[in-house]
């Protein structure tokens, strides 16, 4: 992996819709990392909004490079975020902020200019 690669800023949020640069239609929900994004289906890791985000939503970013993560609780916060994953972060000394949505790719926008981060975004609830 290149060790300059940068993650794909989001270009424009609304409830429902993330608009990622690189991508040629809107998500609902978004993994980005170094050098990518795609849907985040939370079909594929069980997830639901508790316990919330689980450690394998989070793995894809680590195994792609990230080495911050923003991971977003919704627009109204109503998304948690489980133990197991924050111990996780911990364990791997991976910085993580947990924000609401908008907050979120604010934060995930300005770190990605010369951070390898990845994120997990939910655009509703």
């Amino acid at each position: 992996m290149n060790v300059n690669s940068q993650s794909p800023r989001i270009n424009h949020f609304s409830w429902g819709q993330i608009e990622i640069e690189g991508l040629p239609s809107s998500l609902k929900d978004a993994k980005l990392f170094p050098d990518g994004a795609r849907e985040w289906d939370w079909r594929e890791t069980g997830t639901r909004h508790v316990p919330g985000i689980q450690p394998a939503d989070v793995e894809e970013l680590l195994e792609n490079g990230a080495e911050i993560v923003v991971l977003s609780r919704g627009v109204h916060k109503r998304l948690q975020v489980c133990p197991e994953t924050l111990q996780m972060l911990t364990d791997r000394n991976i910085a993580s902020h947990i924000l609401q949505t908008e907050e979120a790719v604010e934060l995930y926008n300005k770190l990605r200019e010369n951070k390898r981060v990845g994120g997990l975004f939910h655009s509703t609830c």
